[in-house]
């Protein structure tokens, strides 16, 4: 049993939720993981879907693009197009409530696998601290891995200008972000 076999103890697959399916490709320089996605993202089948979520706007800001404004195939085609990626660190979980804390018996997606997927991948930056937990995985690479501030409307401690200021660092140093951004 490797680490990303979580047993999945009582559980019955009723009781399971199922994550999104990556958006990455060959040309993925970054990949932002999160944890798993929300209801709301479940729901609609799209990353970040939560309206009071930071990310769309976070990456709107470091771009200069109306991210907020664009319909999802439009955002996911400006990802692409900037080699940002993006997944979670779970595929599968239980889950109550909203909150990261109330994940159990979650199963990890094939992180190892990253760079096999994306050969030109840099580095990894993780949402939030629930994703970081996991950044073991993600050292094993042998990139240079990032800590977030998650773009969670959860995380209420952090304003939007601290957020924005902490995810300029990373992008940049990446060369992600317009240059006017930076």
């Amino acid at each position: 049993m490797t680490p990303f076999d979580t047993p999945l103890d009582t559980a019955t697959p009723a009781d399971r939720l199922q994550g999104l399916a990556p958006v990455f490709d060959a040309e993925t320089r970054l990949i932002v993981l999160g944890s798993f996605p929300s209801v709301a993202s479940l729901q609609a089948q799209r990353y970040y879907a939560h309206p009071q979520n930071h990310f769309w706007k976070l990456l709107g800001a470091l771009w200069g693009l109306p991210m907020t404004d664009m319909p999802y195939p439009e955002r996911i085609d400006v990802l692409r197009a900037h080699g940002l990626g993006v997944w979670d660190v779970y595929a599968a979980c239980q889950r109550e409530c909203i909150l990261d804390s109330a994940i159990r018996n979650a199963q990890l997606n094939d992180l190892p696998g990253l760079r096999a997927r994306c050969p030109r991948l840099e580095a990894v930056a993780h949402n939030g601290g629930e994703s970081f937990r996991h950044a073991r995985h993600t050292r094993a690479l042998g990139l240079p891995v990032y800590r977030l501030p998650s773009s969670s409307p959860a995380n209420a401690s952090w304003s939007f200008a601290r957020k924005l200021a902490a995810w300029r660092e990373v992008f940049a140093r990446h060369g992600l972000c317009a240059p006017e951004a930076c």
